[in-house]
């Protein structure tokens, strides 16, 4: 008998297959099994117009016998099996595919779905195998022939015997290493696992047999003090699930069921949050199953954590965790999609960059946010929920890569109103908005009542609008990438701006100012560069002193790189400041007793007054004071 070479560059392509397309060596299992469920439906397609196919819907299986002592794992099909030419023709040249040429072959309609492609995905037997034999028998045919090969240097066959139709692949595995133990894919537990993990939901029974415990009968003349006894048995077993959940009509699962499925799935104690089922059939044909956590993930702020989706190919698992399925925006999604229309033969690069792939993220991230405004707007204590678990993220996104995603995610958003101070979206604020306002107001601080408290809210609050209290380091960095919502212009109630002003007030301001001047370049002459500037407020009304910046970074931005710079392990980097402005109040005691120590020409104490008012305004903004024991000292020396 003899030996045939392989065509077309086999040895190359051999050694691509085996050592680049796949990642894991385990996955060798899913497409051997992936290969006998094509040939089953293959016969079981034939066999509704021909009344020789002796085995029926129920009868079709898939069998896996390991065998220590030969050192051999078997994967048996009663499918369709192959002749001669098909043998010579599908495992002769690498990367053909018997499966695509039946596909091909099918007449249009045909609900037949045939899962991988022979060619390749068999020789990932190679990438555990030091030898592997195929034995089969094709439907229609009397005789049986025998595929051996050790590899890259050819293959033999030649007649033999089997009973029955379908396909036996032998695989006789290698010796182990030190980097790779292969007789654990002689285990019966492993072998369960790796079903489990990738081939749960293929349509067959795939069958084995493993060890299991049971009580022994009970002798009749057994005592009162008789114990139970334990015997190991070996039982044949359907390892898989077979029907995938999210194939079935939502109106037919409980959820009940889809939290049990979540709960093993994604190893969470807890019920998800919502679930959300989706079926697309047109260009890209796809279902799938997603699930919203109730509560953040241990690590879900850690570089460990990853997202993505386990994506599936007709419920083959070919992807545990798909990044490119999920924007970051919601990373916290959890689920399955499920596609024929991705090939199982595919490395996990060339999957990242198809267009099936970007249609089906496309659509799930419409889907994920249409399903929260629905949950916020029927059931607004879950989505409160939601929001305290995920709402960190979302406004992460929304100010992360220029505001790429603000439209997507402007009107998840949640802010703390003064309005009864709850949980408020734009939307909701915008519809509240009394007639005349103009702008949304919102203003930073580290908690809601430090917010209500600090004096630039007062003269906003007094015309009754509503402020929304921004207590997270991320949210004036998400104001400033949103702008403006509803055509309605966000505005920081600091802003000179934020409210509109008559002509008399601008000329009421303006006499103001021109009277102050001097006091007002004097504090600017004794603070010197500790302000870049000092005015007469526009934004103050009873307050004698607040503390705001000129140009791009914020108060608020200051104070979240002063936090960072803490854990900064540079010492030539220092914290980012603020151009900061002075403001002061000229209707206030405070300031009437200042100018009038500059009138009377007491710079010592005027000197005093100033320094006070400005590490005021440093308190007031939540900045350090640069020395609280000289500012003390500095208070008490006014009581002399």
């Amino acid at each position: 008998m003899a030996k045939k070479e392989f065509q077309a560059e086999s040895k190359r392509l051999m050694d691509l297959m085996i050592n680049s397309i796949y990642t894991h060596k385990e996955i060798f299992l899913r497409e051997i099994i992936s290969n006998a469920s094509d040939a089953i439906d293959k016969l079981a397609y034939i066999g509704l117009t021909d009344d020789t196919v002796e085995a029926k819907q129920g009868d079709f299986r898939i069998t896996i016998t390991p065998d220590k002592d030969a050192r051999t794992l078997t994967v048996s099909d009663n499918g369709v099996g192959m002749t001669e030419e098909e043998l010579e023709s599908n495992l002769g040249t690498i990367a053909r595919s018997g499966s695509n040429q039946f596909k091909e072959q099918m007449e249009n309609g045909s609900t037949v779905d045939i899962i991988g492609q022979f060619g390749v995905g068999f020789y990932s037997a190679f990438m555990v195998a030091d030898k592997v034999t195929v034995i089969t028998r094709r439907h229609g045919e009397a005789g049986a022939h025998k595929w051996e090969s050790e590899g890259a240097d050819g293959y033999t066959i030649e007649p033999c015997e089997k009973d029955s139709v379908g396909t036996d692949v032998i695989m006789h595995l290698k010796e182990d290493t030190d980097d790779d133990k292969y007789s654990d894919y002689l285990e019966t537990y492993k072998l369960q696992d790796l079903i489990k993990k990738y081939s749960d939901y293929i349509r067959h029974p795939i069958m084995m047999t493993v060890e299991d415990y049971r009580e022994k009968e009970k002798p009749e003349d057994a005592g009162e003090d008789y114990k139970p006894e334990w015997e190991t048995v070996m039982e044949e077993k359907t390892i898989n699930s077979m029907v995938p959940l999210w194939q079935r009509p939502r109106s037919k699962v409980e959820q009940s069921e889809y939290n049990n499925f979540y709960n093993e799935k994604f190893q969470d104690w807890q019920a998800p949050l919502l679930t959300i089922t989706t079926s697309s059939e047109g260009t890209v044909t796809y279902k799938s199953l997603l699930f919203i956590p109730s509560a953040t993930p241990y690590d879900f702020y850690t570089r460990e954590f990853e997202k993505g989706l386990q994506l599936y190919s007709s419920g083959v698992l070919i992807m545990d965790k798909c990044a490119d399925l999920l924007p970051d925006c919601f990373r916290f999604v959890r689920g399955v999609v499920d596609s024929p229309d991705f090939s199982l033969n595919i490395s996990r690069e060339m999957l990242q960059h198809t267009r099936e792939l970007k249609v089906i993220a496309t659509a799930l991230e419409k889907k994920i946010k249409s399903e929260l405004l629905k949950l916020q707007k029927e059931n607004r204590e879950d989505y409160e929920k939601f929001w305290n678990a995920f709402g960190r993220q979302l406004k992460y996104s929304t100010a992360d890569g220029y505001g790429a995603k603000k439209e997507l995610l402007q009107d998840l958003l949640m802010f703390t109103s003064s309005k009864e101070g709850k949980l408020t979206t734009l939307a909701e604020y915008v519809e509240r908005m009394p007639e005349g306002q103009e702008n949304i107001y919102y203003v930073c601080a580290d908690t809601a009542d430090q917010a209500a408290r600090l004096p630039q809210v007062e003269r906003v609050a007094d015309k009754g609008y509503e402020i929304l209290y921004l207590t997270e380091e991320v949210d004036q960095f998400v104001m400033q990438t949103l702008d403006t919502y509803s055509e309605k212009k966000l505005k920081s109630v600091s802003d000179p701006d934020a409210l509109p002003e008559s002509d008399e007030d601008k000329a009421e301001q303006e006499k103001q100012a021109e009277e102050a001047k001097p006091v007002v370049d004097f504090v600017k002459e004794t603070l010197g560069d500790k302000v870049h500037d000092v005015r007469i407020s526009k934004i103050l009304k009873s307050a004698p002193v607040v503390l705001t910046a000129e140009g791009p970074l914020t108060i608020e931005m200051e104070k979240y790189f002063l936090r960072t710079a803490e854990t900064n392990t540079n010492p030539m980097m220092g914290p980012m400041k603020a151009q900061h402005v002075l403001e002061l109040n000229p209707s206030s005691p405070a300031f009437q007793a200042l100018q009038s120590a500059v009138n009377a020409g007491d710079t010592d104490r005027a000197a005093k007054y100033a320094n006070v008012l400005h590490n005021q305004a440093l308190l007031i903004a939540g900045l350090p004071v640069e020395d609280p024991a000289a500012y003390t000292e500095l208070v008490c020396s006014l009581f002399v």
